[in-house]
């Protein structure tokens, strides 16, 4: 296959690395080169753009843009409520519209927060504020950084979504005020009609003038984000035609003359296909082409049933060229790494080595945590559909990363990006799975070479050898208490692969194995995220020691959070009883200035009637802060003939001034079932470099049987909105654990927690 140059490459390392040397001036300069971007969303007959996030139909209708990848997390919902409720639209017109990645939709937020994913590991620029967050910003707009991830929807487009509507509103009531002869202050907007005293006008009425108007500057916004829309519960805009069936996700595409295919490749690294059995396969009905590549195979044929089954006649034999993948030499490696060195130390307070020193007459307490490789295993396997005519490739495919899979799907037929057309679809779940673009170039080589519409399909199998998994880690940690039962100081060292650099690299252009020996021993600073002690210790240090791992890993839902809260909440716990002190207790002493966080636990523990967590009691408590929202949980659990029972699970949740607090409920709740998730299962063992998982049912999920009852509070107040949608998942493994231990006096400090075969 040949390779295109790389195109629009998102956050490119090579212009970062501009902003890393001598070239910041020249970086800031040419960032701050104004530049416009027309609207990419299009009007149909009877329909007038309002800018590039909405448009009016003539009988009343508000369809609004949406460029984030919707996966169950609600953003579809959400981000109209935001503009709907600025325009003051009634919900029962509005309509959304998935539109393609332009560099207006740009998520520049999370731009600066995984910057230091693209910069070098000896670069330390403020990328938050200043030059370089605005040069960082640029970039991301120009070569089209359109992401959904590291729950930013709302954090990044809130903003933008507010004025999109106060323009639209702005401009119907000068409409209107025009035929009344008044002001347009005078107007207001309400359920679909602009309002001036006893005088009303609807937006169908008004749509055609208005749109030939122009918004003042600046575009007035309400004095408040609150209104009948945003900051109230409203109905999902997906739900019914996800209940009706009516929803097109990347499977149910379909196109005249379509063909379907099923590919097959061999183990993660540097593998190369050696042979295949293709009469086999050509002779099983409905089977048509074979197409071929140095390292996989796909079977064509009229239906997905016979492509798939003609893999396996074919027989298809691959070699591999390196290390293997093998869960007994992963866990040496993260132990070795921490042993041997050297670590990247990310945050330093105080002096950690004067306060365990023996000379400070302080107990020292130490414990290792480890976490397996988990898998996504979201319900839709990667599915995409492509169409390569007349020199342009459609491209049909969910993804989070949108102009990563366009440059993918070029790179692997030699093309330029630009010529590659993605319509957006929605995901039936990804927790991150999407971020995996290697299905475009799969489908891009096999359309070329068929010459008809493809629709390939991964099988779960596939699916399961394919998925960048979340990183296998091990966490040591180590305390020093005084004889007051006070910890006066803690490290925290956390072996794991970097897996956002690694994601950067892919972003970049990078095919799997390249990235994930590009971002080999590289320190990774977002590998420690979650890491962060929230409680006021005077001696604290917390390093990250890169492992190079032999399998593509990548984010999956909450990211490191995943991990390091199970680490740090865990070895609290365990300082708690250490202390004598009951864990609730241990933990409020030491939230100095943590308001918010400590209003989640005492706020859960009035709705759990916490004990104390005594022995015997099956109860277990643990905290978490990430991206902006807190969350404290309390956990019944128990041992059963079967495994692990757990029997309730309380939340109390601070996510900031909220848009839509059942969907807020929603997501958290979901979260919390894939806490549970991470528990009891969701993970894999690694033999001969393939993954031993390759069903569902060999991941342990949780049944329905196996739901406990969960219940949600959501604080109140005005704080600038938080994450939500990967807020659940990290404090449930941890206070499941502590609930273990409470039960029966053992500390489990695996996940799975069934991995120590109870």
């Amino acid at each position: 296959m040949n390779e295109a140059p790389a195109a629009k490459d998102g956050l490119s390392r090579r212009k970062l690395l501009v902003g890393g040397g001598a070239g910041v001036g020249l970086l800031v300069a040419w960032g701050l080169w104004p530049r416009r971007y027309a609207p990419n969303m299009r009007a149909a007959d009877g329909e007038h753009l309002f800018g590039p996030w909405l448009k009016i139909a003539e009988d009343g209708k508000v369809i609004i843009a949406i460029p984030q990848s919707e996966s169950g997390q609600g953003v579809y919902t959400a981000l109209a409520q935001i503009v709907a409720g600025e325009l003051g639209a009634d919900w029962r017109s509005v309509a959304v519209q998935p539109v393609s990645a332009s560099p207006i939709f740009a998520n520049t937020f999370l731009a600066r927060a995984w910057a230091t994913a693209f910069l070098p590991e000896n670069i330390a620029l403020d990328v938050h504020i200043g030059p370089v967050a605005s040069s960082i910003n640029e970039i991301a707009r120009r070569d089209t950084f359109v992401v959904t991830g590291g729950s930013s929807s709302i954090r990044q487009f809130e903003r933008p979504c507010r004025e999109a509507g106060a323009a639209a509103r702005t401009i119907l009531c000068q409409a209107a005020a025009a035929r009344w002869g008044i002001a347009w202050e005078q107007c207001r907007t309400e359920r679909g009609f602009v309002i001036a005293g006893k005088r009303r006008l609807p937006f169908a009425e008004l749509v055609v003038e208005a749109s030939a108007l122009d918004a003042p500057s600046p575009i007035p916004l309400n004095p408040s984000a609150r209104n009948r829309l945003s900051g109230r519960d409203a109905p999902r805009l997906d739900l019914s035609a996800k209940v009706d069936g009516s929803v097109s996700f990347a499977g149910d595409v379909r196109l005249p003359d379509m063909l379907f295919a099923s590919v097959r490749a061999g183990p993660a690294g540097n593998t190369s296909l050696l042979s295949v059995d293709e009469k086999a396969a050509l002779n099983m009905r409905g089977v048509v082409q074979v197409v071929k590549t140095d390292n996989w195979v796909a079977a064509v044929a009229s239906n997905w049933w016979a492509a798939n089954n003609a893999l396996d006649a074919m027989a298809p034999v691959f070699r591999t060229k390196g290390q293997m993948a093998d869960s007994t030499e992963i866990a040496q490696s993260l132990s070795n790494a921490i042993a041997e060195g050297p670590g990247f130390r990310a945050t330093k307070f105080g002096d950690v080595d004067a306060a365990m020193a023996p000379e400070a007459g302080a107990r020292i307490f130490k414990a290792e945590y480890t976490v397996g490789a988990a898998v996504h295993a979201p319900i839709e396997t990667r599915s995409a559909t492509a169409y390569f005519h007349d020199q342009r490739l459609q491209l049909w495919l969910a993804t989070q990363a949108p102009a990563a899979a366009r440059l993918a799907a070029a790179q692997a037929i030699g093309m330029s990006a630009d010529d590659v057309v993605h319509y957006p679809v929605m995901a039936g779940g990804s927790f991150d799975r999407n971020f995996d673009n290697s299905i475009s170039a799969q489908v891009a080589v096999i359309a070329k070479t068929v010459g008809r519409p493809v629709q390939l399909t991964w099988s779960r199998p596939e699916d399961f050898v394919r998925d960048h998994v979340r990183s296998p880690a091990l966490g040591r940690l180590s305390a020093a208490m005084n004889a007051d039962g006070a910890v006066t100081g803690l490290a925290v060292r956390v072996a794991a692969a970097s897996s956002m650099r690694e994601l950067a690299y892919r972003i970049d252009g990078q095919k799997a194995d390249k990235a994930r020996k590009s971002a080999s021993g590289q320190y990774d600073v977002l590998a420690l995220e979650g890491a962060q002690i929230p409680y006021a210790i005077p001696n604290i240090s917390i390093d990250h020691f890169p492992v190079s791992m032999p399998m593509p890993t990548g984010p999956w839902r909450g990211l490191a959070n995943s991990y390091n809260c199970f680490f740090v909440e865990g070895f609290i716990d365990e300082l708690a009883h250490k202390a004598g002190v009951e864990p609730l207790s241990f933990r409020m002493q030491m939230l100095v200035g943590q308001t918010r966080l400590a209003r989640c636990l005492t706020g859960v523990a009035t709705m759990a009637g916490w004990d104390g967590g005594v022995s015997g009691s099956g109860r277990g408590i643990a905290c978490h802060s990430m991206r902006g929202s807190h969350i404290a949980v309390i956990v019944t659990a128990r041992n059963s003939e079967t495994g692990v029972r757990v029997d309730r699970i309380h939340a109390m949740a601070d996510c900031g001034r909220l848009i839509n607090p059942d969907l807020a409920r929603q997501q958290i709740e979901g979260g919390i079932l894939f806490g549970l998730a991470q528990a009891l299962g969701s993970a894999t063992n690694f033999e001969s470099g393939l993954p031993t998982a390759r069903r569902l049912r060999d991941i342990d999920l949780p049944k329905l049987s196996d739901v406990p009852e969960i219940t949600v509070e959501l604080a109140r107040n005005d704080e600038a909105p938080g994450g939500v949608s990967e807020l659940g998942v990290p404090a449930v493994a941890p206070a499941i654990a502590n609930a273990l231990f409470s039960a029966a006096g053992i500390r489990l400090r695996e996940l799975p927690l069934l991995s120590r075969g109870l």
